[in-house]
């Protein structure tokens, strides 16, 4: 009986050596911005050079070791002091990194032109979002980092909640007019289109254009007030750039308290909205900031209190 039972004990641990080689074997894949990339293994140490993906990553509950100088948006300042600052988005500190001994760096957007760069010193991810779809490619970034780091359950449930953030929004413009959507860079004005890289407004909430016939361009198509004033939209829908980025000029609500401006159906109903410009212009991609702009929208066209 004794030597049954110690054959079946090593049988047993024999199993188990063999499924945790298994697991520890296992690849996972993921969908980048340039192709899907094979890992062996979970990473550890990772850098971040771009803020959607950072916000993203943040929301997965992930800390990276490194993390841009500047991150613009108030929800991540907890990872001031958690991580190391590696650069600014456009040139980073390769020193720094370097010294982190990296398992991945993650970059994106205004990154994307380190990629090359950033191979050099640890494997590197292009995760940027722009495009048609920036709601599908928020989610399927989403998806990835779950798979990723571990966090497919989370992934899930942030996704669920997203998705009934866009079902509330919905509700909450349906009816309500059309809208155009404006940057302002201090006295400069320029506007963007369903097709444009803040038009995922309009397509994942159903909100109508003001006008159809926007250039699709990165920064827009520049106008002039008397452009918005012959549109004449039933909403505005306002970044401030500058707010954006920390730079000083103009605010945007100075630039467009004129005399044209004044004439829209928009501003005579109050129907002026000021976006929060580091989210949506910096962070866009990023599951918490698109889901901080939707909830401006909800509370905006008068659905529930933002949560």
């Amino acid at each position: 009986m004794t030597a049954r039972l110690s054959r079946l004990a090593m049988t047993c641990a024999a199993m188990l050596a063999f499924a945790a080689t298994q697991v520890s074997a296992a690849e996972i894949t993921v969908d980048t911005a340039r192709e899907p990339v094979t890992f062996a293994a979970q990473p550890e140490k990772v850098v971040v050079m771009d803020i959607a993906a950072l916000d993203t990553m943040d929301a997965l509950g992930v800390t990276p070791v490194g993390v841009p100088n500047k991150l613009y948006v108030q929800y991540l300042n907890h990872l001031e002091g958690k991580a190391e600052p590696i650069g600014s988005l456009f040139e980073p500190n390769f020193e720094a990194i370097n010294a982190l001994q990296p398992d991945l760096a993650v970059i994106g957007g205004r990154s994307a032109k380190q990629y090359e760069a950033l191979e050099k010193v640890a494997p590197t991810i292009d995760m940027t979002i722009s495009g048609a779809d920036m709601v599908g490619q928020a989610k399927k970034r989403l998806e990835s980092y779950g798979a990723l780091f571990n966090k497919r359950d989370k992934a899930a449930e942030l996704e669920m909640a997203f998705d009934a953030k866009l079902a509330e929004a919905k509700a909450a413009v349906k009816g309500k007019g059309n809208a155009l959507i404006i940057l302002a860079n201090g006295p400069k004005i320029s506007t963007y289109g369903a097709s444009g890289r803040f038009g995922w407004i309009h397509d994942a909430v159903g909100l109508p254009e003001a006008i159809s016939t926007i250039e699709d361009a990165t920064h827009g198509e520049a106008v002039s007030f008397e452009f918005i004033r012959d549109v004449n939209p039933d909403w505005l829908l306002v970044i401030d750039r500058s707010a954006a980025i920390g730079a000083s000029g103009d605010a945007a609500s100075t630039t467009l308290d004129n005399a044209l401006v004044h004439e829209t159906k928009a501003w005579k109903a109050g129907q002026v909205v000021y976006l929060d410009a580091a989210n949506i212009y910096i962070a866009s991609g990023g599951i918490q900031s698109m889901t901080h702009t939707i909830n401006e929208i909800i509370k905006a066209f008068g659905g529930a209190n933002p949560s």
